[in-house]
């Protein structure tokens, strides 16, 4: 197929990337004129040509609409924009509809793998109508990881940012229970090796998981995480998740207090959350901040 990626970033570079490799075209455009084929957005759609014409979209929640709006005047009956990023979920009926009104067809996407989809596919979860999805599940095809699992559609709109959301949310309760469990072993003085720990976990244990693998690696680089704060941001997707539970009336303990444990994090120093700062660092490229230097180094 051929589609045009809106934002060539961290993830939305990649995902190119592992789409021209699956034989796809991809026309790439971003604000960074070294990263894009086209200069803007109108040529972007010149070059896709006649329709159906396929737009996906990976930008900061804050320019999307701008972006929609933008397309929304270029576009015509039948394209089709796919919306791939950490987006809240409620306002996709709203988005769909907009579209809707000139003719363009709207799909909601969450996206997981992070910095090592290009290698090993992404985690998809979509909603909106079948005959979209149905036209451009070849993209899904070539973007997810190999095998019968990895893509799921949802439902209608919404779903699939919904679904996403609470994946997000059960990450962060699951990182929340590593992070505990490593400071808890770093505390114990009968303990002497606790990356070897860890690494001991990753085979026949059952709280094995590509996070545990990550631990490794962070662990494997820095054994006592010294070289960075204790301290981790949150993108937006947690809060939405208890936000929901709320609305939903559904308990979710555990999601919220890895959430308020972030908020814990920005306040005074947090040895877990070093854990999870450098899990976020291996699995999707987030930053870290180092840690500042005592009076007799500076």
């Amino acid at each position: 197929m051929q589609l045009g990626m809106v934002g060539l970033g961290r993830m939305g570079g990649n995902m190119a990337a592992r789409l021209r490799s699956a034989g796809h075209t991809v026309i790439g455009y971003d604000t960074n004129p070294a990263l894009s084929d086209v200069p803007d957005l109108a040529g972007l759609v010149a070059r896709l040509g006649d329709g159906p014409r396929v737009v996906w979209v990976m930008v900061p929640v804050q320019f999307l609409d701008g972006v929609l709006d933008d397309l929304a005047g270029r576009l015509g009956e039948g394209d089709i924009v796919i919306d791939g990023g950490n987006t809240k979920w409620t306002g996709d009926q709203a988005r769909a509809d907009r579209l809707g009104r000139r003719g363009v067809h709207f799909i909601d996407c969450g996206v997981s793998g992070g910095v090592w989809g290009k290698e090993y596919g992404y985690a998809l979860m979509c909603g909106g109508d079948a005959a979209d999805v149905a036209v451009v599940q070849p993209i899904f095809d070539a973007l997810k990881p190999e095998g019968e699992v990895g893509f799921v559609h949802a439902g209608g709109h919404g779903a699939g940012h919904f679904a996403k959301m609470v994946h997000n949310g059960i990450e962060y309760s699951m990182m929340q229970a590593y992070a505990e469990g490593w400071e808890l072993l770093e505390k114990a003085e009968v303990v002497h090796d606790v990356p070897a720990i860890f690494d001991s976990w990753r085979e026949g244990t059952v709280i094995r998981s590509w996070l545990l693998d990550l631990i490794a690696r962070a662990l494997s680089d820095d054994p006592h995480l010294e070289k960075i704060r204790g301290y981790a941001d949150d993108s937006g997707e947690g809060r939405w998740t208890v936000d929901a539970a709320i609305d939903l009336g559904v308990p979710v303990p555990a999601l919220t207090a890895a959430l308020f444990a972030r908020f814990v994090s920005r306040q005074d120093e947090s040895p877990a959350m070093k854990l999870v700062a450098a899990m976020r660092n291996q699995f999707g490229g987030h930053a870290v901040q180092a840690e500042s230097p005592s009076l007799g180094e500076v």
